[in-house]
């Protein structure tokens, strides 16, 4: 040991704490006891999960609400597997995040060792940068290299391996100082474009997303686009950029888009990207804007300057945070030459069109439920959610009303939204945190309900339960009408799974008794369930079921 007996374990958390951490995620493993001794004395809490995909889950969630890596540790081979959904939500979200793995001792390397990984191949297409931290005294560098790394340019994860006899040996190595990141601004020459540009344009859309962003920010885009005459659209999952009752919001560019707002993208003259990298879903599969050279005009501005180009071809191209850019733009920006006052209203009347409830069938109607949630919530209430169909009745129906209010992720993971709502009621358990899972969503995560009841995290999850796999039920019916194969579900009495845990449970079977038992879960003073019994027909807002 090395003064005082301190190991390598010790000097990674002294040196995360340098780094500001004050909360990681874990499931405890064999292969990093040092490390989980080092925690003992720290002044970080730890947070432990049931699944290694939970823990890489919260870390994920919490990267996001805090702007700062979150933080996982997890065990050899199948703990570092199971942990890789949370790095691909990490790295296709922009997610500053660090996830700890155990490994073999140095000694034991390349013979297939117990649960041995090459990490550096399994994670380099998951991370932005992989390593094996291989001797003591170079603990504290690697620790500051992946915190310039996870939030410099593009944020992203990083996953560092560490060897258990680099771990327990002796390291007097001291921290390394928080990382410093460079701020990434627009220059002068570069806001000026982007304004001359914009002025001449007669039917501009900004379309927002992407990391760097903050409630300063948010502010920020309200002012410019109401100065500017130009509708936002938030890319997916991203509807929590700008204040969805500010008049320049027009609604969601994402899965399920609105028919009339597609059509706007089409027909705009100026697309202004900020922070969005324009892939796949936010374009339609490529269709609302064409690859390589779009019709319209493009500004593309993000913190990674190979991101513009990548697919389209821009105008004019700035490698900038977008959430400052437009801070810049918001302050430099002046009414347009042109009336483009038209253009920003009729947008914003097809988004106010677009939220008129379209009924469906059932007993139970989520567009009933998420209109519950709009005129009950507070403005500062967190909504999360994961992969599925039901998650397309809050995209369209609710309204995000402040930054950070949306947890969901843009990589379409299953079992996202029960973990991202433990981090975040962990990290403001002040707020309403009300999770949206669908029946084969929440199963996939059920267990992390476990971890909410540990920590005292009183989440409210909402499960729309219709006994299928919706999503793809969905796509069958579409594609192969009446033949079913795959899909069913048989699922157990979730309002008792709750209470099992001493948390609250009910069923809600019909729409007049949802808000009793929403008020009910709300006041409870535990992690609540409610199981809400949806038709199977109603299989998205806009599809219907039509049996013989």
């Amino acid at each position: 040991m090395g003064e005082g007996g301190r190991h390598g374990g010790q000097a990674l958390i002294e040196a995360l704490e340098a780094q500001g951490v004050d909360r990681v995620f874990c499931v405890p493993g064999e292969s990093y006891l040092a490390a989980l001794d080092g925690l003992v004395d720290s002044g970080i809490a730890v947070v432990v999960t049931r699944h290694e995909s939970g823990a890489a889950m919260m870390a994920e969630a919490d990267g996001k609400l805090t702007g700062r890596p979150g933080v996982a540790f997890v065990t050899r081979g199948p703990g570092a597997t199971n942990a890789a959904a949370g790095v691909h939500v990490a790295m296709q979200d922009s997610t500053p995040m660090v996830l700890f793995v155990g490994q073999v001792a140095t000694d034991q390397r390349d013979r297939e060792a117990f649960q041995e990984v090459d990490y550096t191949t399994m994670f380099a297409p998951l991370a932005k940068w992989v390593a094996s931290v291989d001797r003591p005294d170079r603990i504290p560098e690697y620790v500051s290299h992946a915190w310039h790394v996870a939030q410099s340019g593009r944020p992203g994860p990083v996953v560092l391996a560490l060897p258990e006899d680099v771990l327990s040996a002796p390291c007097d190595a001291a921290p390394v100082a928080a990382a410093v990141v460079p701020r990434m601004q627009a220059s002068e020459a570069d806001l000026a474009a982007i304004l001359e540009r914009l002025d001449r344009a007669a039917r501009p859309m900004v379309i927002v997303g992407g990391p760097g962003w903050s409630a300063a920010s948010a502010e920020a885009l309200g002012r410019f686009a109401e100065t500017a005459q130009a509708p936002v659209g938030a890319s997916f999952r991203c509807q929590d950029y700008l204040d969805n009752d500010h008049p320049a919001y027009v609604g969601d560019v994402g899965i399920g888009i609105n028919p009339a707002l597609a059509q706007r993208v089409r027909d705009a003259d100026l697309i202004l990207a900020l922070g969005a990298r324009l892939g796949e879903i936010t374009t339609s599969g490529y269709t609302l804007v064409t690859p390589p050279a779009p019709a319209q005009a493009l500004i593309h501005v993000h913190p990674d300057p190979s991101e513009p180009g990548r697919v389209y071809r821009p105008d004019l191209a700035v490698a900038a945070r977008a959430g400052a850019a437009v801070q810049q733009l918001a302050a430099a920006a002046r009414g347009p030459s042109r009336d483009r006052s038209a253009w920003l209203r009729d947008a914003r009347a097809d988004y106010e069109a677009w939220q008129e409830p379209q009924e469906t069938p059932g007993a139970v109607r989520m567009e009933r439920v998420v209109a519950h949630l709009r005129e009950t919530l507070g403005p500062d209430a967190i909504l999360t959610n994961g992969a599925g169909n039901y998650s397309a009745w809050a995209h369209r129906y609710y309204r995000y009303r402040g930054w950070r209010t949306q947890l969901a992720p843009t990589s379409g993971s299953m079992g996202y939204g029960l973990p991202a709502a433990v981090a975040a009621k962990l990290r403001h358990p002040d707020r309403d945190v009300v999770c949206l899972a669908g029946d084969g969503c929440f199963q996939m995560i059920a267990q992390e309900f476990g971890t909410a009841c540990q920590e005292g995290a009183n989440v409210v999850v909402l499960i729309s339960n219709n006994g299928m796999y919706g999503t793809i039920r969905m796509h069958q019916e579409r594609h192969y009408p009446g033949r079913v194969s795959g899909t069913r579900m048989r699922n157990p009495d979730f309002a008792a799974w709750a209470q099992s845990y001493g948390g609250f449970g009910a069923m809600v079977t019909e729409d007049a008794g949802f808000a009793k038992a929403f008020a009910a879960a709300r006041s409870a003073g535990v992690p609540a369930i409610l199981d809400l019994k949806v038709s199977a027909e109603a299989l998205s807002p806009k599809l219907v079921l039509q049996r013989p």
